[in-house]
């Protein structure tokens, strides 16, 4: 368990931090310090921005917070896994979940993409980038996780590296344990392996000619999440779980993140 203090309140911010900066607040986040928090000026709080890494700030402003005056780093920015997240989109709060956890499990990109049987005709990035800070923010994430636009199925395989494992959870594959599965496809690769796309497919699951394609695809990983169909959302932190346990940062060599941690 890493020894960080995860007690305290932090805050995403869009805007450079070394010491002494000085940073404003826009009026979502003062409303979120002043009156949601209670928190008045000299509180201390945790800073970070994605690239410059964390923070220990204080509040400053009279009547209510409007800004953060930059003390000291607590901890030097990391690099999120090379771990894209490739989902056929949900609807509202289900969508809302599934972004969070995958952001929570370690995925460096989410990337919707749209099938036959997508049940969510329209995707909002926004949301989903808003989900993005919150679960960073709750969870002691610093790094944020690209969120990109949607793009067919079919485009995305076209457009996507060759060289990078897909891991394609597949209800209609062949039941087999997983685990060893995952650990033959990393004897397989070398230790330098580019990256690894985790294909989730929709509610409907995926149609016949979609299955076809992505079994021509050069680099691909089969997998069946075991004997039950799981809903879209629950499959999403059960195949990241599994691939960040054998293939991912889970095993505490990849330094602090390796490490979960419950809330």
């Amino acid at each position: 368990m890493p020894s960080h203090d995860f007690r305290g309140p932090r805050l995403y911010v869009d805007a450079p931090l070394a010491q002494d900066a000085r940073v404003p607040l826009d009026s979502d986040q003062s409303n979120y310090l002043g009156n949601v928090l209670r928190l008045a000026a000299g509180s201390p709080i945790l800073a970070f921005n994605g690239r410059d890494g964390e923070w220990q700030a204080a509040i400053e402003g009279r009547k209510r917070p409007d800004g953060l005056v930059i003390l000291q780093q607590t901890r030097p920015q990391d690099q999120l896994p090379d771990l894209a997240y490739v989902f056929a989109p949900l609807k509202h709060a289900r969508l809302d979940y599934m972004v969070q956890k995958a952001v929570e499990m370690g995925a460096g990109t989410l990337q919707p993409v749209l099938t036959r049987f997508t049940q969510a005709s329209r995707v909002n990035t926004e949301r989903m980038r808003a989900n993005v800070v919150e679960a960073a923010e709750q969870c002691g994430i610093l790094s944020i996780a690209a969120v990109m636009e949607p793009v067919p199925l079919d485009r995305f395989l076209s457009q996507r590296a060759p060289d990078r494992l897909l891991v394609f959870c597949d209800e209609a594959a062949e039941v087999e344990n997983p685990i060893q599965s995952l650990q033959r496809a990393r004897e397989a690769e070398p230790e330098d392996q580019i990256g690894i796309d985790v294909l989730i497919g929709p509610e409907g699951g995926f149609a016949e000619e979609e299955r076809t394609l992505l079994l021509r695809q050069p680099k691909i990983l089969r997998l069946a999440l075991g004997p039950r169909i799981m809903r879209a959302d629950t499959a999403a932190v059960a195949a990241l779980a599994l691939i960040q346990a054998v293939l991912g940062d889970w095993g505490g060599g990849a330094g602090e993140a390796a490490a979960p941690r419950q809330r």
